[in-house]
């Protein structure tokens, strides 16, 4: 069966993961229980590309599907660390920002026709990350995947962009 799954079998893959599926997200459960879906998720995105190169029997499968999702887990758990997550209901509002989202500026000033003909003004590439940030919802991941670029490149492209387009709104008389 891991013979198979290892082919490109999905059916035998399908067998493999309802039979260690469950003991992953148990191990997962005790070890990060706040997080245990997403590392399984991950670890098995690991595991589907490293199939076709894995060499052992079914045991020493598990083996390395369980130390693939500890890697994962202290993967998580060091990238929790580095950027702690603080909840909302925390902050002061002194620490709350005061000036409005460049995003949310350029959305409201696009509301009309006559503000979306301003983004043909910008260059091409700016313009079509602002269309696919900002209008269409798109994430940062998505859109550099769609152009062929990376997530950085997107979010410089979208930064300049919005703000370009707010001088240009500015300069045409729509305030923010």
């Amino acid at each position: 069966m891991l013979a198979a799954a290892q082919n490109g079998s999905e059916d035998d893959f399908a067998i493999l993961w309802r039979d260690v599926n469950p003991s992953l997200l148990r191990y997962l459960r005790v070890v990060a229980p706040d997080h245990a879906e997403d590392i399984a998720a991950e670890a098995w995105v690991q595991v589907i590309r490293g199939l076709p190169r894995f060499s052992g029997d079914e045991s020493a499968w598990r083996a390395w599907l369980f130390t693939n999702a500890r890697r994962r887990m202290l993967d998580q758990a060091r990238t929790r660390k580095r950027h702690p997550a603080e909840p909302l209901d925390s902050l002061r509002a002194a620490d709350v920002p005061r000036s409005p989202d460049a995003a949310q500026t350029a959305m409201d000033n696009l509301a009309t026709s006559s503000a979306l003909a301003v983004l043909t003004r910008l260059p091409g590439q700016q313009a079509e990350v602002i269309l696919l940030r900002v209008v269409a919802g798109l994430d940062t991941e998505t859109v550099a995947n769609m152009l062929g670029k990376s997530p950085g490149a997107i979010r410089v492209l979208a930064h300049r962009g919005l703000k370009r387009l707010q001088a240009l709104l500015s300069g045409a008389g729509v305030t923010p």
